[in-house]
């Protein structure tokens, strides 16, 4: 008797990522089943809970980190990855706090995912930066740091941050600086 496939979600808005990624996927093994939204996903999981999960942190509406903690809550020994193409130091900690697996950002393979679930410990032997963060890279951090206590709101950031809130679209639209 073979033992059944792992169940794997992917939250995902791009739609030809989704389907790379399902595809990708569906080869190492998996049974995948695909959401656009977190809506979407929610109601997916509960409808029959994944073993596994791989999940975009900007989706439409809200983030992917609602979705992590509401997917925790439904098994705790599932394993999320969460991607994203505008990492940063404040959504990697916030995506590990709130239960992820692991972190990744975009672009990035279907053998590094499957690696990622793997994980069950921290690396001491990651390699350490010998350089300090570039004043634009702090400044995306800082800006993704007070945009994670707002809970995404950009007018309440932009306020906070004492900056114009089309200013402050502006520079989220960019991609995330260099380190």
């Amino acid at each position: 008797m073979t033992s059944p496939s792992p169940q794997l979600l992917i939250v995902e808005d791009d739609a030809a990522l989704r389907s790379v990624l399902a595809r990708a996927m569906e080869r190492r093994g998996f049974a995948v089943r695909v959401a656009g939204d977190a809506e979407q996903a929610l109601v997916i999981a509960h409808a029959q809970t994944p073993t596994h999960a791989i999940v975009d942190l900007r989706l439409p509406g809200a983030s992917g980190l609602t979705v992590v903690p509401a997917l925790r809550a439904l098994d705790d020994a599932m394993r999320i990855v969460v991607l994203t193409g505008y990492a940063s130091i404040a959504t990697a900690v916030e995506a590990i706090k709130l239960g992820a697996t692991h972190y990744l950002a975009k672009p990035v393979d279907a053998d590094q995912i499957v690696a990622a679930f793997g994980e069950t410990a921290g690396n001491a032997d990651a390699a350490v930066s010998q350089k300090p963060l570039s004043v634009d890279r702090l400044e995306w951090e800082h800006i993704q740091k007070i945009l994670g206590e707002h809970d995404g709101n950009i007018s309440a950031t932009a306020r906070s941050l004492g900056m114009h809130r089309r200013t402050l679209q502006r520079k989220l639209a960019k991609r995330a600086p260099g380190e």
